[in-house]
């Protein structure tokens, strides 16, 4: 049996992402949707705490409420990338956990990713960038752009991806309390999918729109009243396919007029009688904290 001494006490980051746009522009004849978004990565996400075991078995330690370990992605995502190099070692895995399920922000996928990344390393298989991503996508359309670890125009359903850096900003996240469920957006009859196509040459900052955002507003109204509370502020947008909406503050003085905004939300809900509305700030980034991890 191949020895690895078990990792020391590390946690490693899983980031969220955003779709600073995400056009539907057709469909394939076996049904998936082709798209067309920027994704950008935050400071900001889960984290997992992952350690090598000697037996070959993959344990969660902690399971996610109302997921099955064999649907549970970070599980699903250590078993194929042990199967494809027929590796003999196993692992535990932590997860802990700050991004919502159904938020759009790529938590699971994020979580998949870190997996494959930190295992392809702490199992020694040395596999390349591109092999991961083509395991990913296996996972999901999002896992794809975790493991490639740059912000990125997204084309195909999300698996080509080319660079891309868009500007500083810090972005101000609301989380409305429900769940959105993917299939229902893109099974939508109302759903636009003839978005006309565009070149990276076409691409800016503040390009674009989300295609989803009106469906997911219509059936899950929490959604459309989180957007237009932060509509008034700018140009919010929803990210993937919900529920989470957000809102670009460049510059320098990005942080502290995002912090400014969600203060006075915040103040604003309250004074309604309303429940504490849910929300972070984050620095955008464009590159992965754990880049370095594949070639």
């Amino acid at each position: 049996m191949i020895q690895v001494a078990p990792a020391e006490s590390c946690l490693y980051p899983a980031p969220a992402k955003l779709n600073l746009f995400l056009h539907v522009v057709g469909r394939r004849p076996d049904g998936y949707h082709l798209l067309q978004s920027l994704f950008i990565f935050l400071d900001y996400g889960d984290a997992l705490d992952i350690r090598v075991r000697q037996d070959g078995e993959i344990r969660l330690l902690d399971a996610l409420p109302g997921v099955a370990m064999e649907q549970n992605l970070c599980w699903r995502a250590a078993r194929l990338l042990q199967q494809h190099g027929g590796c003999r070692l196993g692992a535990d895995i932590r997860l802990i956990k700050r991004l919502p399920m159904g938020g759009g922000l790529g938590g699971g996928s994020s979580d998949a990713a870190t997996v494959l990344l930190v295992l392809n390393r702490l199992w020694q298989m040395d596999l390349p960038r591109n092999t991961l991503q083509e395991i990913g996508l296996r996972l999901g359309a999002d896992v794809p752009v975790f493991v490639f670890g740059r912000a990125a125009f997204a084309q195909g359903i999300g698996e080509i991806l080319t660079p891309w850096t868009p500007a500083p900003a810090a972005y101000l996240v609301l989380i409305p309390p429900v769940h959105v469920a993917t299939p229902l957006i893109f099974s939508d009859p109302g759903l636009t999918r003839n978005t006309p196509s565009v070149t990276i040459s076409a691409l800016s900052d503040g390009f674009g729109h989300n295609d989803l955002e009106p469906i997911a507003s219509a059936r899950y109204p929490e959604v459309g009243e989180h957007l237009a509370r932060l509509k008034t502020w700018g140009d919010a947008r929803m990210t993937g396919s919900g529920a989470c909406v957000f809102l670009a503050f460049p510059g320098q003085a990005g942080r502290a007029e995002a912090e400014a905004a969600l203060a006075r939300i915040r103040y604003e809900h309250a004074s309604a009688g309303l429940a504490e509305i849910e929300g972070f700030i984050a620095d955008g980034v464009d590159q992965h904290p754990l880049h370095a991890f594949a070639d």
